[in-house]
C-alpha cells in the first residue's frame, strides 16, 4: 500500500513539474552568445540577394498576472542575458527587446502590456550595467504568436531579444 501511495505521489509530482519551465529550458551564457551573435557576412556575389535573418532568441520571462513586474524566477535568465550583453565581443552590438503576449484580451490591452513588459526588461538590463543606448524596446502584442495553433498558449507570452544590424 505504501508503495502505491509513493508511486502515485511521484506521478503527480512529475506531472506538476512538467508544466513548469525547467532549468534545461533556460539558456546558458554560451547559448545566449551563439543565439545573439550576428551571422558573418558572405563575400560570395551569388548570395547578394540572400536575406539573412537577424540573430534573435525568445526567452520565457515571467511577469505578475496583468502586470509588467518581473517575477523573481526570471531574474537568473535576465542576469545571464545582461552578462552576455556586457561581454567584450558583444559590446558594439545593439539589441531590440520585444514584448509578446498571448491572444487573451483585446489587441489594445495586449499591445500596451507588451510595451510595458519590454520596457521593464530594458530597465532591468540597464540596472545590471548594460548601456541603455544599446537597447530599444517595442511591444508586439499578440501580432507574432509563437504558437499559432494555440493563441492563448504560455509560449506566446515571451520576450524576444533581436540583435540589430549596425
Amino acid at each position: 500500500m505504501l508503495r502505491l501511495v509513493v508511486g502515485l505521489l511521484l506521478v503527480a509530482a512529475s506531472t506538476a513539474f512538467a508544466q513548469v519551465p525547467s532549468a534545461q529550458q533556460e539558456l546558458s551564457v554560451e547559448d545566449l552568445v551563439r543565439a545573439l551573435t550576428p551571422p558573418q557576412a558572405s563575400s560570395t556575389r551569388s548570395l547578394r540577394n540572400l536575406k539573412v535573418e537577424p540573430a534573435k532568441v525568445d526567452l520565457v520571462i515571467n511577469f505578475d498576472f496583468n502586470s509588467a513586474r518581473i517575477l523573481e524566477s526570471s531574474r537568473p535568465q535576465l542576469e545571464r542575458l545582461a552578462t552576455v550583453m556586457k561581454l567584450e565581443q558583444m559590446r558594439t552590438l545593439r539589441f531590440q527587446v520585444e514584448g509578446h503576449t498571448d491572444a487573451k484580451g483585446t489587441a489594445q490591452y495586449n499591445q500596451t502590456l507588451s510595451e510595458k513588459r519590454a520596457a521593464a526588461v530594458v530597465n532591468f538590463l540597464t540596472q545590471e550595467g548594460v548601456a541603455g543606448v544599446r537597447l530599444d524596446s517595442v511591444g508586439r502584442g499578440f501580432n507574432e504568436l509563437l504558437n499559432k495553433d494555440d493563441p492563448t498558449a504560455a509560449a506566446n507570452r515571451r520576450v524576444r531579444i533581436v540583435t540589430l544590424v549596425q
